[in-house]
């Protein structure tokens, strides 16, 4: 097939944007040559579950579905009757980027809390935490956080045992975003398990998608107390692959334990990202400081792969026209720049000196 896009051009609109990793395009190539048994019953699948024990505990059940929409939606709706609501913060993926599908597909209501960096505390949490048992109001009966958040912020471990011991003491399970879960356990030097299983999470959603594979996430049950039913939720919500070792290869291939000097592919593939947005911010701030860049403000920490930045009046429209990227809230002049695994120096560098000549 011919070629129809330009490689050459870069962006910094979202770790979508990116291809495949060779090594999980490899690992989808080594899982084709001839016929496994479909929906699950296949050898790559029986592997993945041997790899995320070894990530997050013995007794972990992994669901491999197609997108993180249907990895939170999913996973949400085998933790809840259909009388219960969700707390999240008002910048979650669930609230304000699923086009409704918690709502419209699961019948889950959101009770969403306004945050200033994407985070909730058990303190924000009480804020929808109350009403159970009156008739006319949704069940509280999950929280459900990101990991790293939609503003690119972390929660320690300590934050997520908080959460997760305030959550089980009001008979609230805790559910995890973790659309970004490896660029946050490269940013915080951690293995997964410490801020997921030992810190209380019940049930996760893992993304692959992101962070190198072509299309593959997981429901990860790590408290099988905590979900019920996925077997048959997974199917009901158009989520189970009939090929599925594809995708399960996928995942394989980010987790599998490696003998790479640099760890395994989704670590390498995170840290990297995460550096590329330092190197971002770095060169923005070097700016500020000698003159070069004029205006441009940050509105969020680093910790992971975005920076957040408000910029004067029309940058953003004139920068977009080199490097694509998106506005978080154009009322502020409030910008979302996302790093890839395959993003590189030379592609912040250019970007940093486009804006430089635009400020």
């Amino acid at each position: 097939m011919t070629t129809l896009h330009d490689a050459a051009v870069r962006g910094f609109a979202s770790d979508n944007y990116s291809g495949v990793h060779p090594e999980v395009l490899a690992a989808i190539a080594a899982a084709n040559d001839g016929h496994q048994i479909a929906y699950g019953e296949d050898a790559y699948t029986a592997r993945l579950q041997e790899v995320f024990a070894h990530h997050f505990g013995e007794g972990v059940q992994a669901f491999p579905v197609f997108n993180g929409t249907g990895a939170n939606v999913t996973g949400l709706q085998s933790m809840l009757p259909r009388w219960g609501a969700v707390i999240a913060a008002s910048t979650a993926h669930i609230n304000v980027d699923e086009g409704g599908a918690p709502e419209r597909v699961a019948g889950i209501k959101i009770l969403n809390v306004p945050t200033e960096d994407g985070k909730l505390t058990p303190d924000l949490v009480d804020r929808e935490a109350w009403g159970w048992g009156d008739e006319h109001r949704a069940q509280p009966l999950v929280v459900s956080i990101t990991q790293s958040t939609e503003l690119g912020t972390l929660y320690t471990p300590d934050e997520i045992r908080a959460l997760a011991d305030h959550a089980h003491a009001r008979g609230m399970r805790l559910h995890l975003d973790g659309a970004r879960i490896s660029n946050a356990a490269a940013a915080l030097d951690l293995p997964l398990r410490a801020f997921t299983t030992d810190a209380g999470v019940d049930v996760l959603s893992f993304g692959g998608t992101k962070n190198g594979a072509l299309g593959a996430e997981a429901v990860v049950v790590l408290d099988p107390a905590a979900s019920e039913g996925l077997t048959y939720l997974r199917k009901l919500n158009m989520q189970l692959s009939s090929k599925m070792r594809f995708v399960s290869a996928q995942l394989i291939a980010l987790l599998e334990p490696s003998s790479h000097p640099d760890g395994d592919l989704y670590l390498r593939n995170a840290r990297h990202s995460n550096a590329m947005a330092q190197r971002l911010r770095a060169g923005v701030e070097a700016g500020l400081a000698d003159g070069s860049i004029s205006g441009v403000a940050f509105s969020q920490p680093t910790q992971s792969n975005g920076v957040f930045a408000t910029l004067p009046d029309g940058v953003a429209d004139e920068l977009r026209k080199a490097f694509r990227f998106y506005d978080w809230d154009a009322a502020k002049n409030e910008v979302r720049w996302m790093c890839s695994f395959d993003t590189t120096a030379d592609d912040v560098d250019a970007f940093v000196a486009e804006l430089a000549r635009l400020t």
